[in-house]
């Protein structure tokens, strides 16, 4: 996998949430220091990062000793906490962190936290409900990202019929108003960004597109 040098991310709390956090940015062999005041936490995560270190997030020099100053980027994950999290990005910001991500629980807790300088304000809990809805809404939808108030991003089996047809037989812009972005193989699972339109369909591919809300519903009532 690619490398992402010449960055450096602090997560500070691991639990279910900030464990993921690292392990994810781990995956994509990102340099990550990772901080939370329970040592059973830090071992667990020893051998996945770069750097597992207990840490009281509160306590601006432990997190200097930690080498957190030096991150780009620093996740906040205690959003059930309030005055650890104030006081981490308190910190954080102190520290010259440019950029700061933190977890909130709820809205009161979103809006104080970019008051005190949170670049970016997360609720995964209410955001995974969203999407799990979204996701059963459509009888063929598998996944679906909203990138705005009109367009999505969606996965969908393709329909039978579509099977040894390329792109170009299928003319699905015109059809139907939608725009294929990739195709995911059935058989490793692997994902053909922009397929050249002369790709063909095989059996149990599975179709990433890009519509507006009102051609997605109508193509997915259209899919048996």
């Amino acid at each position: 996998m690619k490398k992402y040098q010449n960055r450096q991310y602090a997560v500070l709390g691991l639990g279910i949430f900030g464990s993921t956090v690292a392990k994810t940015l781990s995956k994509y062999n990102a340099e990550v220091i990772a901080v939370d005041i329970d040592q059973k936490c830090v071992n667990r995560m020893a051998d996945v990062v770069t750097q597992a270190m207990q840490c009281d997030i509160t306590d601006i020099d432990q997190l200097r000793a930690a080498g957190i100053q030096d991150c780009d980027v620093a996740v906040v994950s205690m959003g059930n906490h309030l005055e650890q999290s104030v006081m981490a990005i308190i910190n954080l910001k102190e520290l010259g962190i440019p950029y700061i991500v933190a977890k909130a629980k709820n809205k009161r807790y979103m809006q104080i936290f970019s008051k005190i300088g949170a670049n970016k304000v997360v609720r995964p809990e209410k955001e995974m409900g969203e999407q799990v809805a979204k996701g059963i809404l459509g009888k063929n939808i598998i996944d679906i990202i909203d990138l705005d108030s009109e367009y999505s991003v969606v996965e969908i089996p393709a329909p039978k019929e579509w099977t040894g047809k390329t792109l170009i037989d299928l003319n699905l812009r015109r059809k139907y108003g939608i725009n294929v972005i990739g195709i995911r193989n059935h058989v490793t699972g692997d994902l053909n960004v922009c397929p050249e339109p002369e790709c063909t369909i095989e059996k149990d591919d599975h179709i990433v597109l890009i519509a507006d809300g009102d051609a997605i519903n109508k193509f997915d009532n259209m899919i048996d």
